[in-house]
């Protein structure tokens, strides 16, 4: 494997500088945690637990009514997607999206490789309770060979909240690499 470049230091550096800050603005649910939503999600993965779908039977429970399947969390804070000016905005689906990683796509670590999400769920949602997410920049790596090129895992943590009260956290790690074509076609 090659010596990293001056490009790829100069990256690299732009990305440690960004360790402890935030992603962008606070993102703020376009809607509120709703049956609707809870039901396909349920319907989706084929989970039947009735307190998320029946809300006599939730009532009778300790959550005392419909409460929203715990890896259901990021899905409240997402934002609606805008596909017009996709190619434009370089593949981001919203617009205003801050991408973080843009000093190693432009170093040529133009592969991406999700390696793993940890959730942390702090508490169930409710029906009603509208969610906010704040994701910080948490750590680069230094430069890796691995087998698919050399590359930096990237990792981010989002804290979700309702109000001010910590409902849960997502921490995503990533590969972005340069792939080493000779490698990949072995």
């Amino acid at each position: 494997m090659s010596e990293p470049t001056a490009a790829e230091e100069k990256a690299y550096a732009a990305m440690r500088a960004q360790v402890g800050k935030p992603i962008g603005p606070i993102g703020v649910a376009p809607d509120p945690v709703n049956q609707p939503m809870i039901r396909h999600w349920a319907a989706a993965f084929e989970d039947a637990n009735p307190v998320y779908v029946d809300p006599e039977f939730a009532a009778k429970t300790r959550f005392g009514g419909i409460v929203a399947p715990p890896l259901m969390l990021q899905t409240w804070s997402m934002p609606t997607p805008k596909l017009t000016g996709i190619g434009e905005r370089g593949g981001s689906p919203t617009e205003g999206s801050v991408n973080v990683l843009t000093p190693l796509d432009e170093a040529g670590f133009v592969a991406t490789l999700a390696t793993n999400s940890e959730f942390e769920v702090v508490r169930y949602l409710r029906l009603g309770e509208t969610v906010t997410a704040e994701t910080i920049f948490e750590s680069v790596s230094e430069r890796k060979n691995t087998r698919l090129g050399p590359g930096h895992f990237v990792t981010w943590v989002t804290t979700y909240r309702v109000g001010d009260e910590v409902v849960g956290r997502q921490m995503f790690r990533m590969l972005k690499f340069k792939p080493d074509l000779e490698a990949l076609l072995k």
